[in-house]
């Protein structure tokens, strides 16, 4: 019989549990570490606007070069990089559901504008409702993404046919819907509603403009291949790639810390596959308020106090990949 490890009411093999890297939250931090993170608190609109336009202005470049080479290895390519780069955009959204991003009055706007209007499946307000419930109320009934990502689907470690099937299922447009639901604000879910939510007529003045400015400018060739096929393929991969290390689902009444893994990303990595520090999501759940752009200030206090265990931190994301990939089947 295998031995087990408890989480909440759920019962995990050992050889199924997460490595558990952080060992304890801010209540074990020193006063000094304490008020050192509290520094960092608050958001971060220049970083935050750095980002943004640096991505757009790789996406363009990417489109430009797929266009200029007019070669199939070229444009696979530039469409598998540009699907990272819509994956940074749903980060991006990510941290302005916090209000670390932009804290203007028209901040959502904004954002919802150049960053999450373009990924069609969702706002600022519908994903706010999903994803901070999941913080309040986490892996329970109440937390959304505990109910979607509790299944077959979303089982790791698992075999390597099973990650294989459902990384086709991603990658050929067959799991899209379920993203979209899964990104959308339940029926009559007023609870984190949004002060001044982006009205309608924005969304659809966007998809207008764009729509319009394609067709003038007569670049839908150029408009399908290097947005559209990225966003219905290999984006969908990338962000099933952010969600399973995010956390180990299925795990009912876990902690953050059991089921959050820290990977140190390789330099390679950052620069072909960036997440923002979402490899370092455990110290956002401690520390929600602290900007992504900070959490590895974070992680260096906690090591500081001796509160990581080193040899449960990832190095590397092949690192991870080996690890939910089940020996043996």
């Amino acid at each position: 019989m295998l031995a087990t490890v408890e989480s909440g009411p759920a019962r995990l093999p050992a050889e199924d549990a997460l490595p558990q890297a952080v060992l304890g939250g801010p209540e074990r931090l020193s006063k000094q570490s304490r008020a050192a993170i509290q520094e960092l608190v608050g958001a971060r609109p220049r970083r935050f606007l750095i980002e943004l336009v640096a991505n757009w202005f790789i996406i363009a470049a990417l489109v430009a070069l797929g266009v200029y080479a007019d070669n199939w290895i070229v444009t696979t390519c530039c469409v598998l990089l540009i699907g990272t780069r819509q994956m940074v955009f749903g980060l991006l959204l990510h941290e302005q559901v916090h209000r670390l991003g932009l804290r203007a009055k028209y901040g959502d706007w904004f954002v919802n504008v150049f960053a999450v209007f373009p990924l069609v499946v969702t706002t600022v307000e519908d994903y706010a409702a999903v994803h901070l419930a999941h913080h309040k109320y986490f892996m329970t009934d109440a937390d959304p993404d505990f109910l979607r990502k509790s299944g077959h689907n979303w089982t790791f470690p698992a075999s390597l046919r099973t990650i294989a099937t459902i990384m086709l299922r991603d990658v050929t447009g067959l799991n899209t819907i379920a993203l979209i639901r899964g990104k959308t604000a339940p029926p009559n879910s007023t609870e984190f509603r949004r002060q001044l939510p982006t009205p309608r007529w924005l969304r659809l003045a966007f998809f207008v403009v764009v729509l319009s400015t394609v067709s003038v400018l007569h670049v839908w060739p150029a408009f399908l291949i290097y947005w559209v096929l990225p966003l219905l393929t290999v984006t969908q991969l990338f962000v099933r790639w952010i969600a399973v290390i995010e956390h180990k689902y299925g795990v009912r009444d876990a902690t953050v810390h059991e089921v959050t893994p820290i990977i140190q990303l390789r330099w390679w990595q950052k620069i072909l596959l960036p997440d923002l520090n979402f490899a370092m999501h455990v110290y956002h759940h401690l520390h929600p308020g602290v900007s992504f752009s900070h959490l590895p200030k974070v992680h260096a206090i906690y090591q500081a106090e001796g509160l990581v265990d080193e040899a449960a931190v990832f190095k590397g994301q092949g690192s991870y990949i080996r690890w939910l990939v089940k020996r043996g089947q």
